[in-house]
């Protein structure tokens, strides 16, 4: 089947649905949780597994309310501890990258007869899925976008799909990864069942890499700088240069791009949109970066070939990182 039979059977929805896929777990509910949970509670019965029983508490009482590009209030569950949860039929894991391996290890065991979707920035995070549970694992890029104004009030801003594909290691079948992609377009979000969702995942590093990762560094929300190439000193001069240079590592790698990551780069570039490694940086929270830029020069590595540019973005930031709790300025060093 090509890749645009299996998106336009996605788009079918609820009447091409597996009528087994009913019980969903969404792990963490920040803006794309809980998106996902508010728009999958309309056709499916939807469990909210949260890390604060405040949290899990107005979800009970109140529902989920979505605003923006959809309007609409939806009742679902939720709790903070795994004991609560049923077996389920598909998850959705968006947290973080840095906290997956926590949150999911939990609940993982819910999922062995089901399949796990995988949202977060970067790639690397399908690894550690897989190992937590005996379940299909879903490769998926997303670029929709929402504010989180309350535990229970999410602002739906960017009406793009996800792009998803099966994670290989786990042999998850294509017809799974079009059932769930049904689940989530009979929602009323958008979904794409990709045979191969390496290429979309790695448009989506590429950008997401070099934009986060100069933005950590220059403290710069994603704006025009990041697109001019007019002066010596305009931003975009390095930004270009890190895209290219992601690029060059794919083909190396053998992986096609679905997208062009510099014209993502300049849609970007209009919205001064705060990118979530700025605000980490802002709040010192560890970052994503070994999802990120990390990624990208382990890659480099493996196949061969130079990254200097990604690799210095990605011991900067881990430097950036170090200095928030660096307590021995002008301490001398003993050696043992």
């Amino acid at each position: 089947m090509s890749e645009a039979e299996g998106s336009s059977q996605a788009q079918l929805g609820l009447d091409e649905m597996n009528e087994e896929m009913k019980k969903v777990c969404i792990i963490g509910c920040g803006a794309i949780g809980s998106l996902y949970a508010a728009h999958l509670a309309r056709v499916a019965e939807v469990w909210a597994f949260v890390r604060r029983e405040d949290h899990a508490a107005e979800l009970n009482q109140k529902g989920l309310r979505v605003t923006g590009t959809h309007n609409f209030i939806v009742p679902l569950k939720a709790t903070t501890n795994a004991k609560d949860l049923p077996d389920c039929d598909f998850g959705i894991v968006a947290t973080k990258a840095t906290q997956v391996k926590e949150s999911f290890r939990l609940v993982g065991r819910r999922f062995d007869k089901g399949a796990v979707l995988s949202a977060q920035n970067g790639v690397g995070s399908e690894e550690i899925i897989a190992t937590l549970t005996r379940g299909y694992v879903i490769r998926a890029t997303t670029f929709m976008s929402g504010t989180r104004h309350s535990d229970t009030h999410v602002q739906y801003e960017l009406d793009t799909p996800t792009w998803m594909g099966p994670f290989e290691p786990t042999g998850t079948p294509h017809e799974v990864v079009k059932e769930a992609a049904g689940l989530i377009v009979a929602g009323g979000l958008k979904a794409e069942a990709l045979e191969d969702a390496k290429p979309a995942q790695w448009s989506k590093l590429i950008f997401n890499a070099s934009v986060n990762g100069v933005s950590a560094l220059t403290g710069l929300p994603h704006s025009q700088h990041f697109a001019q190439e007019s002066g010596f000193s305009d931003l975009g001069h390095l930004l270009h240069a890190l895209i290219e240079e992601g690029k060059n590592v794919a083909e190396a790698a053998g992986i096609p791009l679905h997208d062009d990551p510099w014209e993502m780069n300049k849609i970007g570039a209009m919205t001064n949109h705060p990118p979530s490694m700025l605000q980490d940086v802002r709040h010192h929270s560890a970052t994503e970066i070994d999802f990120l830029s990390g990624a990208i020069a382990r890659e480099a590595q493996r196949v061969g070939m130079p990254a200097p540019l990604h690799s210095a973005v990605y011991r900067l930031i881990k430097g950036k990182e170090a200095a928030w709790n660096f307590q021995d300025e002008n301490k001398p060093v003993t050696v043992h």
